[in-house]
């Protein structure tokens, strides 16, 4: 007798009921499975999860690298009284299906936000704002680039890819990586790198987070697919026109000093540099990320 494995749907309506971080289970509880026509249906295709919470004016979050929805467990309570929040995975990471012919690349994670910046308007046609963390900086860059009369600020918090450009892996080094980076130790280790202060941030509940969407199927494919194809790198430039604000840790031990130089000689004075802070502000710093969005730009 063989068990079929849990599908994306299984695994979030299990982290509602089972995470040990409760902002976690209550986030997990809040994920809604959209339909976006404008995305080619097929098999593999659809639904795709966005967290849904708050109200007031519609504000779109973009997680990281190799993340969920789930990296916003802890800043999302502190927006949703002020702002409706749409908090989805991105194409290719998190829980989203993983379609055989899917575009694994830049290029099709934007048409994914893009189809999914339409039926956020459905429900809420305000001016959208975004927060990007780390890699989702850069994808929020290119996506208000695109869409300038419906992106209307941007808060990045500690982006990635910005500068530099893309350098696509090759056969064989692709699948090495992803395997390597399914190695619980190396889970553990980025996890406490991400922290500004590992000892008392990363634990149980931390390190479950970090590594739950690996059992989404067909995780490792997509994540080889979106290497070959070289990811977010150079975005930055030129800079969208909405205004932009930018939180940065003065602990921050994920981007290189050299990447982390020239992201701030790019964004010049828009960056606010908090201490005692590493590559998650949202996490580090949860409730200086939400008083800056509410503050005037």
């Amino acid at each position: 007798m063989t068990t079929e494995a849990p599908t994306q749907q299984d695994l979030v309506r299990a982290a509602a009921r089972n995470l040990l971080d409760p902002q976690g289970r209550e986030l997990a509880a809040q994920v809604e499975w959209w339909t976006l026509p404008e995305l080619e249906a097929g098999d593999g295709w659809g639904p795709w999860p966005v967290a849904v919470l708050g109200q007031g004016p519609p504000v779109l979050l973009l997680h990281g690298f190799d993340s969920s929805f789930l990296e916003f467990r802890r800043l999302a309570p502190l927006l949703a009284g002020g702002a409706q929040l749409f908090i989805p995975d991105l194409f290719g990471f998190g829980f989203c299906p993983r379609p055989a012919g899917g575009d694994y690349s830049p290029s099709g994670v934007l048409r994914h936000l893009e189809a999914l910046v339409a039926a956020i308007q459905q429900r809420n046609p305000a001016p959208l704002g975004l927060i990007g963390a780390s890699m989702g900086g850069s994808v929020a860059v290119e996506l208000a680039r695109r869409l300038p009369e419906q992106v209307t600020r941007l808060l990045l918090l500690a982006p990635a890819g910005l500068t530099g450009r893309p350098m696509p892996l090759p056969p064989l080094l692709d699948g090495l990586g992803v395997r390597f980076l399914a190695l619980p130790g190396v889970r553990r280790g980025l996890c406490r790198t991400a922290f500004a202060d590992p000892e008392a941030s990363v634990g149980a509940a931390e390190l479950e987070i970090a590594s739950l969407h690996l059992q989404s199927p067909d995780w490792g494919e997509a994540l080889r697919r979106f290497a070959r194809s070289g990811g977010f790198a150079g975005c930055g430039a030129p800079l969208p026109e909405q205004p932009i604000q930018v939180l940065w840790g003065a602990d921050d031990r994920i981007l290189r000093a050299p990447q982390k130089k020239a992201a701030l000689a790019l964004l010049g004075g828009r960056v606010r540099e908090l201490e005692a802070c590493g590559h998650l502000p949202h996490l580090d710093q949860a409730a200086t990320v939400a008083a800056t969005w509410f503050s005037p730009v």
